[in-house]
Order: structure tokens, then C-alpha cells, then sequence
């Protein structure tokens, strides 16, 4: 045992010392007391100079203390909630022998309960003068040295509690993230969508290419898969008669770990029948706007020192349009040239398989030269039909989609299009996914017959979304990494 562990080890068997003398007075951990304040609350009827002169009002707070300074027989101290943070003073004449005594043995971490009237320093800050303390329970280890700024990322991301303790930062991007998810669920309760439910386990997994974590039902001997995506279940409703519906869910994809993926995540994912994809991009700038004003309180905002200014129209181009902009070396003429187009990957890094098309190449360069690229808010349209196998074709050109992607900063935030309702091309975009699993594609879709099935009895012309709100979330906070704005991110 080091220096550091010895001395905490020493630390804990002093504070159990000190609980079990709380125990013997059989008065601890107590479910019962006098309701509260808030520190913001109390902090904000401080602003009435009438509670401030009167020394009868009294203030009650319960939080944690984070910090202690006993000089003599006067003390400070700072007591913390979920709201902020408000000091209160001890003086050891107020205060009969047993409470002080309390107050002398706590210790920083501790919950506590204080109760006393409002007044100002010297240095004028508002503090309660304490008429009654409590330990309410006990901190039996201590905080990191230094509390109030928790630096070690592992620690951070394995112990979040004491990362949301010690730092108001990461608390406040929490925040951030709770007023976005209710921003978005208002959004849509205000357009008249109506918020349901599927399930989170499938017999087949889909709505997405990705590759799906195994579970397995033991009752019924039978092998489950995490949902990758509601997608389908969520197009079985729209075939069952809703024409408006969203679902905030949780999502699992058996894949890598990044700065901009987690194996568990979040999305909204919405349907909207007689719309098109074009309706859905007229619908997320709305959206991300209105959350971006919501939350931040301005249309521009400052991400990794990048102004972004949400009020302006949100750019549109075509893939290839993306391409030609960010590869200067590419020949426009020689777009449809498979060989030159190998050649090209080839030179560049680009890694391509042997039985991919054109249009899955030209995706290929896209992810590679374009994506990281598109910093402003921009949607990106006519994406290959092989790359979309749940998108309804363009009625003008064969090889495209009725489909959109939205970027941020680099980042895919949103993945929007008209859905297939044709039962009979469904089921062969199905059939290409399962020949792409036999060659060895992992994240390739499986053959989903009842859900073919559902759509046979008719589904309406209808558009669809999902927005990953861990990445929305990540620009609102102006965070680097998925696992900032993940209260539990996925460790190894």
C-alpha cells in the first residue's frame, strides 16, 4: 500500500469512528426533516433587504458540505446542492455543546442539515447564521484533494459521481443535456406527434446497418438482439394508422469506442406520413434551432472555438456536389470510371472491397474526404441507392435516394429520408443486404419477412429521422468527446 492509500485508508477508519459515535446517539440516517430551500432559492430571497435584517426568518438548507474552516469559536463553511452553492457560519456560543460538537467532528463530503437566518459578511457575501446542525449522512471517504476541480479523465468518465460532486462544469452539461431532450420532446408534442414505445430486444435485428449485440431469452431458449435502431417497429405503426409518431430511445451497436461513438447511445427518431425527405430537412432546421435558442438562450454558439450561427439557412449539396467541392485531385470527368475510381482509392488510403459499386465507392470517398470537412450546419442529399436500403429511390435518377445525412462540426447528427413502402423492392434491397452478410459484412441487414409482410398491407408515402442527441448534445456543450456528455460512458 502507497503513501496515498495509507493515508486514505487512515482517513476512512477516523470517519467510521466518527459514525459509529453518531449511531450511539441514536439519532442517524434519518428519513425525516424540516423542508428545505434550495441554495438559489435562498440565494434569491436574500435580494429582499427586509428577510436579511430580520433574525427570526429562518433558512433551511440540506446538501453537502464542501468546505470547512474552524477558526476558534467562530467556523465557516460552504453547504452544496443541486442548485448551488451558500456559506454558513458557526458561532460556538449559538449553538449548545452537543450540536457544536457535530459541527466540529463533521467533515467535508458530508450531508448535512442547516438551519439559521440570513445575513451578510464584511466581504459581503451572503451567509446563514446557524441556529441548528445535522449531520445527515455520513461522507466515509473523502473527496479528491482537490474537490473542486476533479482533473483525471478515467476517474471522471468510471467514478461520475464524484466527477458531478466535485465539478459544476459537468453538472452544467447534464443540464444542458436534460433541457435539450425536454426542448426536442416539446417540439414534437407541440407539431402533434405522439411519443410511444417498442421494443428494446428483437428477434431480427434492423433499421440499420450495424452489427447488433446477441442476448439470449432463457425461458424460451431463444437467441435476442439489442436494437440497433426502432426504425421498423416504428413503420409498423405508421402501417397500424398513426400518421405522426417519435420515440427517444436507447440504442446498441456492437462497434468500436471513439470520440464520437459509444456502443449505447440515444436518438430521437420520428415518422411523418404524406411528407418527404425534403419535408424532413425543412423540419430539423426548425428543430435544431429552436433547441439551440432554447438551451443556449442564441442562435451562435462556440464549439472548440468554431462559431456556429444556427439562424443562418443550413447548407445543402448533393454528395457528389461534397466530393468535387473537397477533393481537388479527383478528375469530375471520370466519376463513373470504376478503374479510375479503384486507382484513386488506392492512392489516397481509401479502403474499398472488391465486390463495391460505383455508388458505394463514391460513399467511400465521401466518408474519407468529406465528413470531417462539413463545420457548418449542412445537409447532404442524393445519397447511392445501395448505400440506403430502407429509402425510397428518386423518382428521376434510379442510382440515388430520397435521403439526407445533417452534419455538424464534422459530425453525422441526423440520417433522414422517404421511407420504401414498396413491399416487393423492400424485400429485394433485403435480399442485397443478406448476399453483402455472406461476403463477410458484419453491419449488413438481415431479411426481415414480417415486417414485409406488414408493409404489403400498405404503408402511406411516409418520411422518417433519427438525430443522435449524445453528438447534438456534444456541440451544445462544446465537448470533444461522446463520453462528456454520457453520464455513464462504456469503459474498458
Amino acid at each position: 500500500m502507497d503513501k496515498k492509500d495509507n493515508d486514505t485508508h487512515r482517513l476512512i477508519l477516523e470517519r467510521r469512528k466518527k459514525l459509529n459515535k453518531l449511531k450511539d446517539n441514536n439519532n442517524f440516517y434519518r428519513n425525516i426533516f424540516p423542508k428545505g430551500q434550495t441554495c438559489a432559492s435562498i440565494i434569491e430571497m436574500s435580494l429582499d433587504e427586509k428577510i436579511l435584517s430580520n433574525k427570526n426568518k429562518e433558512v433551511v438548507v440540506n446538501g453537502r458540505m464542501m468546505s470547512k474552516r474552524v477558526m476558534g469559536k467562530s467556523s465557516f463553511a460552504n453547504v452544496k446542492d443541486e442548485t448551488g452553492t451558500i456559506q454558513f457560519y458557526v458561532d460556538k456560543t449559538d449553538l449548545n455543546e452537543e450540536i457544536f460538537k457535530v459541527f466540529k467532528e463533521s467533515d467535508i463530503g458530508d450531508i448535512v442539515h442547516v438551519s439559521g437566518h440570513l445575513f451578510k459578511t464584511k466581504t459581503d457575501e451572503l451567509t446563514i447564521h446557524v441556529k441548528n446542525f445535522e449531520v445527515v449522512t455520513k461522507s466515509l471517504r473523502p473527496l479528491p484533494e482537490k474537490y473542486h476541480g476533479l482533473a483525471d479523465q478515467e476517474i471522471k468518465y468510471r467514478k461520475r459521481y464524484l466527477d458531478l460532486i466535485c465539478n459544476d462544469d459537468t453538472r452544467n452539461i447534464f443540464d444542458i443535456r436534460f433541457k435539450a431532450i425536454r426542448s426536442i420532446r416539446n417540439y414534437f408534442d407541440e407539431k402533434g406527434f405522439i411519443e410511444v414505445e417498442t421494443p428494446m430486444m428483437h428477434k431480427i435485428p434492423g433499421g440499420a446497418t450495424a452489427r447488433p449485440f446477441i442476448t439470449h431469452h432463457n425461458t424460451l431458449d431463444m437467441d435476442l438482439y439489442m436494437r440497433i435502431a426502432p426504425e421498423l417497429f416504428l413503420k409498423r405503426l405508421i402501417v397500424g394508422g398513426f400518421n405522426k409518431i417519435f420515440e427517444i430511445n436507447r440504442n446498441f451497436r456492437n462497434e468500436g469506442v471513439s470520440s464520437k461513438h459509444n456502443p449505447e447511445f440515444t436518438m430521437v427518431e420520428f415518422y411523418k406520413t404524406f411528407s418527404t425527405y425534403i419535408d424532413m430537412m425543412n423540419l430539423t432546421e426548425e428543430l435544431i434551432r429552436k433547441v439551440v435558442k432554447e438551451v443556449k438562450g442564441s442562435n451562435k454558439i462556440i464549439y472548440q472555438e468554431q462559431e456556429l450561427d444556427f439562424s443562418k439557412n443550413f447548407k445543402r449539396m448533393t454528395l457528389i456536389e461534397s466530393i468535387l467541392e473537397f477533393s481537388d485531385d479527383l478528375d469530375k470527368v471520370k466519376l463513373l470510371d470504376e478503374n479510375y475510381l479503384r486507382s484513386y482509392c488506392k492512392d489516397k488510403n481509401i479502403h474499398i472491397k472488391n465486390y463495391q459499386t460505383i455508388g458505394e465507392i463514391h460513399f467511400s470517398i465521401f466518408e474519407k474526404n468529406v465528413e470531417s470537412n462539413l463545420i457548418e450546419p449542412t445537409f447532404i442529399t442524393e445519397y447511392p441507392i445501395e448505400v440506403s436500403p430502407l429509402s425510397r429511390v428518386n423518382d428521376k435518377n434510379k442510382d440515388i435516394a430520397d435521403r439526407f445525412e445533417f452534419f455538424i462540426m464534422g459530425k453525422e447528427i441526423a440520417n433522414g429520408f422517404s421511407e420504401l413502402n414498396d413491399p416487393d423492392d423492400q424485400k429485394r434491397r433485403f435480399e442485397k443486404q443478406v448476399e453483402l452478410k455472406d461476403k463477410g459484412d458484419n453491419e449488413a441487414m438481415y431479411l426481415d419477412d414480417d415486417y414485409i409482410e406488414a408493409l404489403e398491407y400498405g404503408m402511406p408515402p411516409t418520411a422518417g429521422e433519427g438525430i443522435g442527441i449524445d453528438r447534438l448534445i456534444m456541440i451544445l456543450t462544446d465537448s470533444p468527446s461522446i463520453r462528456e456528455v454520457l453520464l455513464f460512458p462504456l469503459m474498458r
